[in-house]
């Protein structure tokens, strides 16, 4: 073969795989072979990288028993991925990677949340908001839960803060369906699940017996299992399985758990849960070194101490450097202290008080630098909480640029703690580790460490390889495990036989012979022959914005994600803007120009930019605000000069668009979908919205000026209302309906008089400009706004209400429009929404308002970042005492005109929610925002309004 012919044969061969894959799926557009969608892919919170050559999003356990026969027909590996929140390597593969999040986020609560069903596309905390409402919780508690799957939960035996070894996930776990490499589908609940086991998988269930029997005979390999399971483990399979239980599908269904994809998918759970203690007591017990924290335990658990977390002195300093650090610690010359982060937690408030008085003595005989006092105040235990896990956010973020940080863990038995962690701080010193931090569960004895460090030199991989030698040995000559709750991977897969032995490290190896004999599933994963493993396919992290350089892959950001299930994920704009600049540093013209071109729609164009990722991202990157700014530098000086003009002549584009859609609504529908479809093709797909026929009409006109006397507020009625006729249409509804108008009802109603500034119809929030990028007419928009609103607010004197979420989001926004001092003179203005001045001035007000049966309810993106969801609900509570938001609920991506120009963005965003809506039928259904309003509308066919027509309705 020439090289002239290698990229046609490659892509021959992709074609040839995702024929294949496609044949496994009942719809092939879940398949890709695509270079973008499998870089996008490649990438987790781990340090290790592998590029699939497919990626599948796998719909059924038929589907997935399809592809782990078409992976070994392909003679390719299969990884099976669904958070990708797991730091050991095992969530990524270089053969079939099959997403099982997208399709598997179903739950059932069972026994009034006694028992819950889960699917392992369903997260962590979407589980426990299910079972919140029966005061129950899952018994895992990792502090990933807004991120973690039920998936990685299971692969990889979460366990957490509170739960040790009783309550994590192979002790709740009360069954399982799992597919295993052959296609066989095993329900454990199934009355007669060991005989079908047997009868499909003779050899299996046959040599799960004699593993069973071997490591019962053996007096020593006993000891082992019984001595390292007694601690936190997840490294390798988890033999305890085999003393545990009895019968092969139950030890088989055990050994699922902390198993890493290695041996089956698991596509549903069972778990008993546990019961949330929502009285509980939080203090920092700082101490004079770590052999006081240590001593302390004992003492402290007895007590009823239910969580004590350690915090060395290098984290201590970390957290001291924070913007407002707890009080215990400022102005404390840390050296050599540490600190426990006791809780007492009971069901009710007379038990608290009693195990508080009955510890009281153990805590006043500690040698506390600090006080020893407890809170039950929610905000001082925030901050006490946000101290113990932002310390990963600290070290993570504050790392050089291009160094990717590593968060391991181990456990070790308690008397050996202190040992452990004096050893741990050597090893940092010794090699060249200074950021290092230690903190963890310490009532476990399991020690969480980061430290961070490049993979781009040679001389930079083997000083992490003699660090984790050394580490090895300092953990396994203490007697503890190398992975206590983060999984072997990759990471630790070369140390499995040394810490199990040579006897029980054969029966791991035949145990994954029995269930994958052609190692389809995850190779290299929790067993691996290679001794350097560990040091392989490590990734590169170029740098290449400061806004997104210190993102560490984690994942937290995807849950929130509007696009997730249609384009990217704030994670994969990241990674794949890495894999652009390492294309373009090797010279692959070919690969960056591939990545390019999908990244323009992919990433910037499809982006909902409604900045959810930055309030869960552990670092606080705003992805969204980046695609902004992406979009901002590919207008030209005319396209800027443009969106300045079309500022300043805002009232005229407004009645344009009015005209053009009342235009459209008024010609037959074919005619305006194919005008429309004709005008995209030509390029102007991010312009001109594809026609649907649920486009409303044009909006009434904004309401006239009036400045009455003693107004309480100026009311900035937002320019979508105008754009947009209300829900209910036509022409006279128009006039008479809407948010703006029935805000000034209930004004007048509750005797609240408020002003409307003269020129209304020529502002706005600025949101068009900022979102599309247009940063000219941004800041045109911006000086003409707060202008007229500073000189009717009196100064600033009189709060500026707006009746559109998103909009009043974007008033908050505009002084970022303007250089620091031209914005400073505006800095006394303050926006309220509707829906929070409402709940404050006008309901108290108002006539009891008629009930409603029940109400659907839609908060938005923006009231989340206003602050407001409480408000929102106050609001609706108000109508119903039935009132829903779906627990599927996220950001429906309409983002102003995103839904009218790449609907396909919304339709994925809704479709979860939109299914748990129409499950039943709502008396009404109510958001706070015009276009999400109209998003919601599309997706469940159900007619969304403002929530504050509905309550002009209710007290008229």
């Amino acid at each position: 073969m020439s090289p002239s012919d290698a990229p046609s044969a490659a892509v021959r061969r992709a074609a040839g795989l995702a024929g294949l894959l496609a044949s496994c799926v009942s719809d092939p557009a879940r398949v890709t072979t695509d270079l973008p969608r499998t870089a996008a892919a490649a990438h987790d919170a781990s340090p290790y990288l592998f590029t699939p050559q497919a990626v599948v999003r796998a719909a059924s356990a038929a589907e997935v028993g399809a592809l782990m026969a078409g992976a070994r027909a392909a003679g390719l590996p299969l990884t099976l991925r669904s958070g990708g929140t797991s730091l050991s390597g095992q969530a990524g593969g270089e053969g079939i990677l099959v997403d099982v999040r997208s399709h598997w986020r179903a739950a059932e609560v069972l026994d009034g949340g006694r028992r819950i069903r889960l699917q392992p596309g369903l997260t962590v905390r979407q589980a426990n908001a299910r079972l919140a409402p029966h005061g129950r919780r899952l018994g895992p508690d990792p502090a990933s839960e807004a991120a973690c799957t039920i998936g990685g939960l299971v692969a990889n035996n979460s366990s957490g803060m509170n739960c040790g070894t009783q309550d994590n996930a192979y002790r709740t776990m009360e069954s399982l369906q799992f597919v295993l490499p052959s296609g066989t589908v095993v329900d454990s609940a199934a009355p007669d699940a060991d005989g079908a086991l047997r009868a499909a998988e003779p050899e299996l269930h046959a040599g799960l017996l004699r593993l069973r029997e071997r490591i019962r005979a053996s007096a020593a390999s006993r000891a082992a299992v019984e001595r390292l399971f007694a601690m936190k483990n997840t490294m390798g399979y988890g033999l305890n399985s085999f003393l545990d239980h009895t019968d092969p599908v139950d030890i088989l269904t055990h050994l699922m758990i902390g198993s890493e994809g290695t041996l089956g998918f698991v596509g549903e759970a069972v778990f008993r849960t546990v019961p949330v203690l929502p009285h509980t007591a939080t203090g920092l017990l700082v101490l004079p070194g770590l052999a006081e924290a240590t001593d302390a335990l004992p003492a402290l658990l007895a007590a009823g101490a239910r969580t004590a977390e350690l915090l060395d002195a290098a984290s201590l300093r970390v957290a001291q450097r924070a913007p407002d650090p707890v009080a215990d610690l400022r102005g404390l010359r840390v050296e050599r202290h540490a600190a426990l982060l006791v809780e007492f937690a009971e069901d009710d408030a007379r038990a608290l008080d009693a195990t508080v008085a009955a510890a009281r003595p153990v805590l006043d005989r500690l040698p506390a630098v600090t006080g020893t006092a407890l809170t039950r105040d929610p905000a001082a235990r925030a901050a006490l909480w946000h101290l113990r896990k932002g310390l990963y956010t600290a070290v993570a973020g504050a790392r050089r640029p291009g160094t990717t940080a590593l968060l391991e863990d181990i456990a070790v038995p308690l008397d050996r703690l202190t040992g452990t962690c004096e050893g741990l701080i050597g090893l940092f010193d010794r090699h060249g580790y200074q950021d290092a931090v230690i903190f963890g569960h310490a009532r476990d004895g399991n020690l969480h460490f980061m430290l961070t460090q490049s993979f781009d030199s040679t001389a930079q991989t083997e000083r992490y390889a003699r660090f984790t030698d050394d580490m090895v040995d300092l953990v396994l000559d203490a007697g503890g495990t190398l992975k206590a709750e983060h999984g072997t991977g990759r990471a630790m897969a070369p140390f499995v036989r040394r810490q199990y032995g040579d006897e029980l490290y054969e029966v791991m190896r035949e145990l994954k012979r029995l269930c994958d004999p052609h190692a389809v599933l995850n190779p290299g994963v929790l067993l691996a022959d290679d001794p350097a493993v560990h040091l392989r396919s490590l990734k590169s992290v170029p740098e290449v914005d400061p806004a997104v350089d210190a993102c560490v892959e984690c994942g937290y950001c995807e849950p929130v994600c509007p696009t997730a299930d249609a384009t990217t994920t704030p994670r994969q704009r990241i990674a794949l803007s890495r894999e652009i600049a390492l294309a373009t540093a090797a010279g692959d013209d070919e690969r960056r120009r591939t990545l390019e071109a999908d990244y323009a729609y992919a990433a910037v164009d499809s982006c909902a930019a409604d900045s959810l990722c930055v309030v869960s991202c552990p670092v606080a990157i705003d992805t969204g605000a980046v695609m902004k700014r992406l979009r901002a530098e590919r207008h030209g000086a005319g396209a800027q000069r443009a969106g300045a003009a079309a500022a300043r002549h805002w009232g005229s584009a407004v009645k344009g668009v009015r005209a053009a859609l009342n235009t459209a609504g008024a010609i037959p529908a074919p005619v305006a979908r194919a005008a429309t479809k004709a005008v995209r093709s030509l390029g102007a797909t991010d312009l001109v919205p594809a026609w649907s026929d649920d486009i409303p009409r044009g909006g009434p006109a904004r309401p006239a000026a009036r400045r009455p006397t003693g107004a309480r507020a100026v009311f900035f009625a937002a320019c979508i209302g105008s754009v947009f006729a209300p829900e209910r249409g036509g022409a006279a509804a128009a006039h008479a309906a809407g948010s703006a108008a029935a805000f000034l009802r209930l004004c007048e109603r509750a005797g609240v008089p408020v002003t409307v500034p003269a020129g209304l119809a020529d502002l706005c929030c600025g949101t068009p400009w900022q979102s599309k990028g247009y940063t000219a007419g941004h800041r045109t928009m911006a000086e003409r706004t707060l202008e007229v609103l500073l000189e009717a607010s009196e100064n600033g004197r009189l709060p500026v209400v707006c009746d559109a979420s998103s909009c009043t989001h974007g008033l908050e926004q505009l002084l970022g429009a303007l250089p620091a001092s031209e914005g400073s003179r505006f800095g006394a203005l303050r926006f309220v929404d509707s829906v929070a001045f409402t709940a404050e001035h006008l309901l108290p007000a108002l006539p009891e308002p008629r009930r409603l049966g029940s109400l659907a309810l839609h908060p938005t993106c923006s009231t989340v970042h206003l602050g407001i969801d409480g408000a929102l609900r106050t609001v609706a509570g108000a109508l119903s005492e039935d009132v829903t938001v779906p627990e599927s609920w996220g950001c429906c991506a309409f983002a102003g005109d995103r839904g009218l120009l790449h609907p396909e963005v919304t339709a994925a965003a809704t479709a979860a929610q939109a299914a748990e809506v129409t499950a039943r039928t709502y008396d009404a259904y109510a958001s706070c925002n015009r276009t999400c309003e109209m998003g919601m509308s599309r997706a469940t066919g159900r007619p969304y309004r403002h929530v504050l027509e509905l309550l002009d309705e209710a007290t008229a």
